[in-house]
């Protein structure tokens, strides 16, 4: 049995596809898996099962329990180790560094179109399925916000600031 973290794009924010962690939770363990425990309420869940292509039946379920489209992402322990020690930033203040998960890897010409709305204060790097990003002066102010990036790499994506990252990383590290 595999641990998995599960990320929701897009629910719980600003009064949009609002989702009660514990139905969801329960939403989850009708699906079969074990384990489900969940991380704020934007979406982070922690889970195990057996199974391996997960993420449409993840995406129809929640369709049918709430009613909207989700983008769902899945990593395994070992995916999500690879994220947290590939972290180009280790010296920034960890409340201004963001990590943006794309749905596949992007050809290298559309993340030049990134760079060209990065501002001086802020490091970004792409590396396969992340982007890292360091916004010293707040992710509210940037313009490469998650609906930025998604429209010029023409991919799904969804966004994590690194306190959820780490905490994530806390929670499954020794499953």
């Amino acid at each position: 049995m595999s641990t998995y973290i599960s990320l929701l794009r897009g629910i719980n924010v600003s009064g949009q596809k609002l989702v009660k962690m514990d139905r969801l939770r329960a939403m989850y363990e009708n699906l079969g898996f074990s384990d489900v425990r969940t991380y704020l309420q934007s979406g982070n869940i922690i889970f195990k099962s057996h199974e391996t292509d997960l993420v449409e039946k993840i995406e129809l379920e929640i369709k049918n329990e709430f009613g909207f489209e989700v983008f769902v992402q899945n990593f395994t322990v070992s995916d999500w180790e690879k994220i947290v020690l590939q972290l180009p930033f280790q010296s920034a203040d960890i409340e201004s560094i963001y990590i943006t998960l794309l749905e596949k890897e992007s050809d290298d010409s559309n993340f030049s179109k990134i760079l060209e709305k990065k501002a001086d204060s802020e490091n970004i790097e792409y590396k396969g399925k992340v982007i890292y990003f360091h916004c010293p002066d707040g992710y509210g102010k940037t313009k490469l916000s998650n609906n930025f990036i998604e429209s010029k790499l023409k991919l799904r994506a969804t966004t994590r600031n690194w306190k959820t990252t780490s905490a994530l990383w806390g929670m499954v590290k020794n499953d």
